[in-house]
C-alpha cells in the first residue's frame, strides 16, 4: 500500500510551513505535495513557545500561531492545506527512507514515493540523560522544544506560582523561560558553565547588561559549575538539584535548555553529512540530487563568511525554505542563497537583534545604563557584525544593512564615537557602491566606485524608489 507525490517535506515545523507556503505562492497544482510530521498539529511558528505561550494571562494558543505569521502572512491552519490540495499527514513518522529509489516508510506501514525530497526534520532537545544525569521520568523536569513539551511546562509552571525553579543552560531557552518564569511569580536560580549568560553570542559587557537587568527581576545566577544529580521524593518529583561544586539548591521545578541535535538518523548512511547536519549547497540541494534540507537541519555555504554553517534560528529556518523551494521550481532563475546570520530575542521590556559574526575587535557604544546600546565587531579591518538592544525597526534595518556592507573601518575610536549614527548614516546611502564622505566619517576608506554625474531631480527620484523598495521589504517580528 502507498502514495506518490511529486514533492515530499518531511518534518513539520516552521521550515517545512514555509516551505509549503512558497510551494502554493509558486502555483504548486493540487495533489502533488505532502508533508508528513510527527507532530499532531499543522507546522507552527516555534519561537511562540517560550514567549506568548508561557504568559499567565492571555497566552498565544493554536491556532492563532500556526505558520505564516511569523511573517505577517496568512495563518496555514490545517483547513488552508485542505483548500490548497496540499496532503497533510500529521502524528506519523517516518520509520526509513531510501534515497536511491526515491521512497520512504512510515511508522503504520504505507511507502511514499517522491521525485523530489525536502527535509525539513529540525532538531531535539538535548536530554540531561546524554550527559549521565537521570531524571527518572520525573514530572517537574521540563524541556521546550514542542507543543507536547509546552503544555507540560505550563501545566507545572501553574502548579509552581510562588515557589521555586531551577533552569539549567543560559542560552536562548534559558534566557527566555527564566523570563517567562518570572513573570508566573516563580523564583529561579540559573545554572550554566559558562562565565556569562548567551556565551555563543554575547561578549562579556553585553551580558553582564542582561544579567544585572535579570538580577533587577529577582533572578539568581549559578555560573561556572553544572548539574550532577537530584534529589527526589517518594512521589519521584526532584525536590532539589546537586551541583558539582557541592551546592545543593532546593527546587519546586526544573526547565533543561542545554543545546539541541540535529535528527539525521534517516539520511546517515545515504547523504553527506557536515557540521552536525546535512551538507547542502547554495541550492539547499544535498549529495543527492533529489534531496534538499532546510532549517535546523541544514548545513549549508554562507557566503558572507565564507564557510559552511548550519544556523539554529527561525530566521534561517523561513528562508532557507523559501529559497530551496525557489531553486527547485525556477532554478535558473534562483541564484545561490545569500544568508546574512541573524538571532533576536523579546523578553521582558527588552529586544535585541544581531546581524553576521561576532569575532574581531568589540566597539561598544550608546548607553549601557538604560536601554539603548550596541556594538559593532570589526575584522581585519571591515566590520563584520552588528548588535542593538532597543531599537526601532528603522534601526535595526539600518544595523543589518551596514553588516551586509562590510564597510572598511580606519578608526575604531570614531566609529565608537559615531555609534548608530554610523549604520543610520550608512544606511542612507543612494548605492551601496557609494560610500560615506571619508573626509566626515573618518572611518569608510574606500572611494565610490563611480561617480554621481545627474541632477537633483534623477537623484530624489532614485532615492524615493529606494525608500519605496525598502519598506516594503519590512516584516514584522514574531
Amino acid at each position: 500500500m502507498g502514495r506518490a507525490f511529486v514533492y515530499v517535506i518531511v518534518g513539520g515545523g516552521v521550515a517545512a510551513g514555509y516551505a509549503v507556503h512558497e510551494f502554493v505562492k509558486k502555483g504548486v497544482s493540487p495533489g502533488e505535495l505532502c508533508i508528513i510530521s510527527e507532530e499532531a498539529v499543522a507546522p507552527y511558528e516555534r519561537p511562540a513557545l517560550s514567549k506568548g505561550y508561557l504568559l499567565p494571562e492571555a497566552p498565544a494558543r493554536i491556532p492563532d500561531f500556526h505558520c505564516c505569521v511569523g511573517s505577517n502572512e496568512e495563518r496555514l491552519t490545517p483547513k488552508w492545506y485542505k483548500e490548497h490540495g496540499i496532503e497533510l499527514v500529521l502524528g506519523t513518522q517516518v520509520k526509513s527512507v531510501d534515497v536511491k529509489r526515491k521512497t520512504l516508510l512510515t511508522a503504520t506501514g504505507e511507502t511514499v514515493t517522491y521525485k523530489i525530497l525536502i527535509v525539513a526534520t529540525g532538531a531535539r532537545a538535548l536530554k540531561l540523560e546524554e550527559f549521565g544525569v537521570k531524571d527518572s521520568g520525573a514530572t517537574n523536569v521540563c524541556y521546550l522544544r514542542d507543543l507536547n513539551d509546552a503544555n507540560k511546562l505550563v501545566n507545572v509552571i501553574q502548579s509552581c506560582s510562588g515557589k521555586n525553579a531551577v533552569v539549567i543552560g543560559g542560552g536562548y531557552i534559558g534566557m527566555e523561560c527564566a523570563a517567562a518564569l518570572v513573570i508566573n511569580k516563580i523564583e529561579v536560580n540559573m545554572v550554566f558553565p559558562e562565565a556569562h549568560c548567551m556565551g555563543r553570542l554575547f561578549n562579556p559587557k553585553i551580558a553582564h547588561y542582561y544579567e544585572e537587568f535579570y538580577k533587577s527581576k529577582g533572578v539568581k545566577f549559578t555560573k561556572g559549575t553544572v548539574l550532577t544529580s537530584f534529589d527526589f521524593d517518594d512521589d519521584g518529583k526532584v525536590t532539589a538539584v546537586n551541583l558539582r561544586d557541592g551546592t545543593k539548591l532546593p527546587t519546586d521545578m526544573v526547565v533543561v535548555g542545554i543545546g539541541i541535535r540535529p535528527n539525521t538518523s534517516l539520511f546517515e548512511s545515504q547523504l553527506i553529512l557536515e557540521k552536525g547536519g546535512i551538507k547542502v549547497n547554495g541550492r539547499m540541494q544535498s549529495s543527492n540530487s533529489s534531496v534538499y534540507a532546510i532549517g535546523d537541519v541544514a548545513a549549508f555555504p554562507v557566503k558572507i563568511v565564507g564557510e559552511t554553517r548550519r544556523l539554529e534560528h527561525v530566521d534561517s529556518a523561513r528562508k532557507s525554505a523559501r529559497h530551496a523551494v525557489n531553486a527547485i521550481l525556477d532554478p535558473d532563475k534562483t541564484a545561490d542563497f545569500d544568508y546574512l546570520p541573524f538571532f533576536y530575542s523579546r523578553v521582558f521590556t527588552l529586544s535585541w537583534q544581531f546581524y553576521g559574526e561576532n569575532t574581531g575587535e568589540v566597539v561598544h557604544f550608546g548607553d549601557f545604563t538604560g536601554h539603548r546600546f550596541g556594538a559593532y565587531w570589526v575584522n581585519m579591518g571591515y566590520l563584520i557584525g552588528s548588535f542593538l538592544e532597543g531599537g526601532t525597526k528603522e534601526e535595526y534595518e539600518a544595523i543589518s544593512n551596514a553588516t551586509r556592507l562590510r564597510p572598511p573601518i580606519e578608526d575604531l575610536a570614531e566609529l565608537e564615537r559615531q555609534g548608530l549614527g554610523f549604520a543610520m548614516a550608512l544606511s542612507d546611502r543612494p548605492s551601496p557602491s557609494q560610500s560615506l564622505d571619508a573626509g566626515q566619517s573618518g572611518l569608510i576608506i574606500e572611494k565610490p566606485l563611480y561617480a554621481w554625474h545627474t541632477t537633483t531631480g534623477v537623484v530624489l527620484a532614485a532615492s524615493l524608489a529606494a525608500f519605496a523598495y525598502w519598506y516594503g521589504k519590512r516584516r514584522r517580528l514574531w
